[in-house]
């Protein structure tokens, strides 16, 4: 998605790549709050399903949500309301 200035310029949003699995409440919850914080931060959420490929599955089956921006990473042992928005602060 790009966003146009009346003056010609066009800027990208910031990928927030997020995997995930179908029947997670974990992830449901992860991705509410990623959905609360694009209201302040300017980025697009790319879900990926695990299942849908093998390498992501192996990589992140037991971390799930993970959230991924510039290949740095937060996983379900430390996401949470404060961590997300330092981590997006950070990156966006």
């Amino acid at each position: 998605m790009q966003c146009s200035w009346s003056k010609g310029r066009e800027i990208r949003l910031k990928i927030v790549k997020f995997y995930t699995k179908n029947v997670c409440a974990l992830c449901d919850e992860a991705e509410a709050l990623l959905q609360l914080f694009q209201r302040d931060y300017p980025f697009e959420i790319e879900k990926r399903d695990i299942y849908t490929n093998d390498i992501w599955l192996e990589r992140f089956h037991l971390n799930i949500p993970v959230i991924e921006i510039n290949g740095d990473f937060l996983d379900c042992e430390t996401l949470n309301y404060e961590t997300l928005e330092s981590f997006l602060k950070k990156h966006v």
